[in-house]
Formats: C-alpha cells, structure tokens, sequence
C-alpha cells in the first residue's frame, strides 16, 4: 500500500515541477518577448510564477 502512494506522490510532484516549468516559461516569453529568457525562467519554475504573481 504504502509503495503505490510513494508512485502515485513522484507522478504528481514531477508532473507539478513540469507545468510549472511550462507556466514560467509561458508567462516570461509574453512578458519579456525572449526565448533566452523564457528558457531562464523555466529552469526557475515555480520561484518565477510566484515572483511573477507577488510584483504584477
């Protein structure tokens, strides 16, 4: 029992971490207009989606 919830907890971390990535690196490109920073932020993650969300 305890081992599929060890399964199903790395599935929704690593699928948290991935949309995260992909938040960041959307709302950065729009913001900034730059690939290089959108790659920047995503490797961020969710550090930049709160920034983003705490200043504008």
């Amino acid at each position: 029992m305890s081992e599929n919830k060890q399964i199903t907890v790395k599935k929704t971390v690593k699928t948290g971490i991935t949309f995260g990535s992909a938040l960041a690196m959307v709302i950065s490109y729009s913001t900034w207009h730059s690939v290089g920073w959108a790659i920047f932020h995503g490797l961020l993650s969710w550090v930049y989606v709160i920034y983003f969300v705490l200043m504008y």
